[in-house]
């Protein structure tokens, strides 16, 4: 039938344009017209094809990002509080979306383990207490909080990414307590060997090859079984320089200093995520990114290519080398989380955003700021954050727009910019 349409079409065009040569009319003019009249003609078509794609279908990344961090550790974020039930957590995601997506944010992270747990139905990790409010309980409904995320985020055609902290088990004020209160099913009860206790939390050990596979199996279920857009770790790696892994590292037999030996276990684990992303995603375009805390290393006698700054640094720190993980390609993009004000003695976020665009610059590695927007209002981050907070975030989005190689900004997190209308005006005018 599409072929006997066209030569129909190619009859009448010849005939029609022998009538136009008599008339003085050029074919030329007759077959420009005659082309827009079959490209509008089969518009229609062409738009009936598109609203046929599925919910899965995410927004492409031509565009720079503008994303937003949603935190459930802790109820930073969602849910408001934990709860089994399945309504509440639905009506709550979809109030943060539609406020995210009313910003002009296009991307969403959202935290789908924050603690050797999960918030989706996981064959590796139980349910997180921070959904719940009981590590192991599932909410009510057989509801999936990362698959409707994915779906009500692609409906408002954003774009989600799952966020993983991969090595904390349970931390803060009430980790012993958490800790205990693990299911037997969990990969720490199961492996206790692979946990050490630091500074009253605990943490799978960085140096033991099965912990990183166990967290490489995890990245590989979700990319896997829901259509996401990315997976993000944040910036928590080695908790502390007084990590206890004498033994680990003893029994590795390595030739590596501790320090090189620790960024190296961190490095095997960003290289094999980085494969488990790419070979298990099954959304086109997946990728892999990671958000470390703001300073690589400080400039100094031992970091001569460091940043002009005197603040913590995450390669000595929590032996994580970003500028490694960039020049080797093993991350689609970087998000440095510069959380300091333009002209701030310690860290300046203009010579931190400078600093980190010459890190990307020639490599593939994409380039996100993080932003913030937590210290609006706030006084003990100095006078700025606490009077000029919002004008300050607006001076970092106009900053950032206008360096070479950085393709957007983050803020953290959802729920400054839900209870903020300053600051939801102050995005929305550069992100709309």
């Amino acid at each position: 039938m599409k072929k006997l349409c066209m030569l129909t079409v190619l009859f009448l065009a010849l005939t029609c344009a022998i009538v136009c040569c008599s008339a003085g009319v050029t074919p030329l003019t007759f077959f420009s017209a005659l082309r827009s009249s079959a490209l509008a003609a089969t518009a229609p078509q062409d738009a009936a094809r598109a609203s046929d794609s599925p919910s899965s279908a995410a927004p492409s990344m031509q565009t720079q990002t503008r994303g937003v961090w949603v935190a459930t550790a802790y109820s930073i974020d969602y849910p408001a509080q934990p709860t089994t039930d399945a309504d509440t957590l639905r009506a709550e995601c979809r109030t943060a979306l539609d406020r995210i997506a009313a910003s002009g944010a296009n991307t969403v992270y959202f935290q789908v383990r924050p603690s050797c747990d999960a918030l989706y139905r996981s064959q590796l990790f139980p349910w997180s207490r921070y959904l719940t409010g009981t590590c192991g309980t599932a909410p009510s409904d057989s509801f999936d909080p990362l698959a409707y995320w994915v779906e009500q985020a692609h409906a408002r055609n954003l774009r989600l990414e799952a966020w993983v902290n991969p090595y904390r088990i349970c931390a803060g004020a009430n980790a012993q307590s958490d800790f205990d209160a693990l299911p037997d099913s969990s990969p720490a009860k199961q492996h206790p060997d692979w946990v050490v206790s630091c500074d009253g939390g605990y943490y799978f050990n960085p140096g033991i090859a099965e912990v990183r596979q166990l967290i490489c199996n995890g990245v590989s279920e979700i990319v896997s079984k829901y259509a996401v857009d990315g997976i993000q770790f944040d910036d928590y790696f080695y908790p502390s320089t007084q990590f206890d892994d004498a033994a680990t590292y003893q029994a590795s037999g390595s030739s590596l200093p501790l320090a090189d030996w620790r960024r190296d276990n961190v490095n095997q684990l960003v290289q094999a995520v980085n494969t488990a992303v790419h070979q298990n995603a099954m959304q086109a375009g997946c990728r892999f990114g990671i958000s470390p805390s703001g300073i690589w290393r400080n400039r100094g006698a031992n970091a001569f290519t460091g940043s002009a700054t005197h603040g913590f640094e995450h390669y000595s720190s929590s032996y994580a080398d970003s500028v490694t993980w960039i020049k080797n390609g093993w991350i689609d993009y970087i998000c440095p989380q510069i959380y300091w004000q333009i002209g701030d003695t310690a860290a300046d976020f203009q010579t931190l955003a400078n600093w980190w665009s010459h890190q990307v610059r020639g490599t593939d590695v994409q380039l996100v700021l993080g932003l913030a927007a937590y210290k609006i209002g706030d006084s003990q981050y100095g006078d700025v954050w606490a009077n000029d907070g919002c004008g300050e975030i607006g001076r970092q989005l106009d900053l950032a727009a206008g360096i070479q190689d950085i393709d957007g900004c983050a803020l953290f997190s959802y729920q400054n910019l839900r209870g903020n209308d300053t600051l939801f005006q102050t995005v929305q005018e550069r992100w709309k």
